[in-house]
């Protein structure tokens, strides 16, 4: 059976990429089709369908491109295929192929400049303001020619059911948990990124993302802070020059690692004493990686990442807000043994996603000729 993977569009690096590469492994004889891609060497001669968003200036312009987005994937494409799933988290799910194919969404989230607005800035202006109410009556609208949804954690299925009245299945995204935690990675650091390591503290706070406001990197300082320890961020974005005016101003040490490998981002997460992950996210997997390598993860305990730190299992969830709650967090984690940590990280394994996302499919369709892990 023929199948057709969507994807909103396609980074070099990102959580929805991680988890677009294990689709495209697990179902690798399917075609893709995205807004635009700008990682052409990352899929090699597949087949990767580019929308007509992708030949204009609004290429890669993700704010821009809202408004164009729904128009965009409900037009009709020639293309039949068996079948179709849809990794989304704007309007990818909005997607319009020929024939009667089943459409399975895996969704990280309803769009969430359109129904978090309060989480998202995007949704914070005049102009969403008023295109929202039929923005929103559309969403939802093509969320019920869906066969089957998936949610990537409890919080967005409980998101999906406010906002489309939809029941989403829970599946929680593919995290390289066995190649995490038996070191592979240390083969691959160049000789620049060990010296840098080297350089490090023995001991410090991580934090690691975009640069941008919602992560909230600048509340992992703050923690950094207040426990006394060190600070590494790792990552890249448009706050990073005030991010480290803020690190200059900081009374403890604080490192940056700016676009970090996969290798450098597992060992930074092997080195560091507490993984601090304050954002309200949908899941988070780098929270996870962070327990592949036996690091306790402190997490905001509003949001996804409820689904994977478990108090005095993985980590301690607490509220960024509350230096009580952050002090005493902390104080958790250190008693959490890493064997532990890695123990419960083994449920997220890509392993478990394989197994999740053909048994949800299957009662629609036959994936037997179509996959391999």
């Amino acid at each position: 059976m023929s199948g057709l993977i969507v994807n909103e569009w396609i980074e070099p690096a990102g959580g929805a990429e991680r988890v677009l590469d294990r689709l495209a492994l697990l179902f690798p004889d399917t075609d893709m089709l995205c807004l635009w891609n700008d990682a052409p060497e990352r899929f090699g001669d597949r087949t990767v369908r580019e929308t007509w968003l992708a030949r204009t200036p609004l290429r890669g312009r993700k704010a821009l491109s809202l408004p164009f987005m729904p128009i965009t994937w409900r037009i009709p494409r020639q293309i039949h295929h068996d079948w179709v799933l849809v990794s989304s988290h704007a309007f990818a799910h909005h997607v319009r192929v020929e024939g009667d194919a089943p459409k399975y969404i895996y969704a990280h989230t309803p769009a969430r400049y359109l129904w978090a607005p309060e989480l998202d800035a995007r949704g914070d202006n005049l102009a969403a303001k008023i295109a929202g109410p039929p923005l929103r009556a559309i969403d939802r609208a093509s969320a019920q020619n869906a066969t089957s949804i998936a949610a990537n954690s409890r919080f967005v299925a409980e998101r999906i059911e406010r906002s489309w009245g939809r029941t989403a299945t829970v599946i929680h995204p593919p995290v390289d948990v066995t190649g995490i935690a038996s070191g592979a990675w240390r083969d691959l650091l160049t000789d620049d990124e060990k010296r840098t390591l080297d350089a490090l503290p023995a001991d410090f706070v991580l934090g690691l993302s975009r640069f941008i406001p919602y992560k909230r990197l600048d509340t992992v300082i703050e923690i950094g802070e207040r426990l006394g320890q060190p600070i590494v961020i790792g990552g890249f974005g448009p706050l990073e020059g005030a991010l480290r005016a803020q690190a200059h101003d900081a009374r403890v040490p604080v490192t940056f690692v700016v676009r970090p490998s996969d290798a450098m981002v597992a060992a930074l997460m092997d080195r560091a004493m507490l993984f601090v992950f304050p954002p309200v996210e949908d899941f988070g997997i780098v929270a996870v990686e962070a327990m592949a390598s036996g690091t306790p993860v402190m997490a905001n305990r509003q949001g996804g990442a409820s689904d994977s730190v478990v108090d005095g299992v993985s980590g301690a969830l607490f509220d960024p807000h509350s230096a009580a709650e952050a002090a005493a967090a902390a104080a958790l984690c250190a008693s959490i043994p890493p064997e532990g940590i890695v123990a419960h990280a083994r449920q997220f394994d890509a392993t478990k996603f394989d197994a999740a996302l053909t048994n949800w499919m299957s009662p629609h369709i036959s994936l037997s000729d179509s996959h391999s892990a």
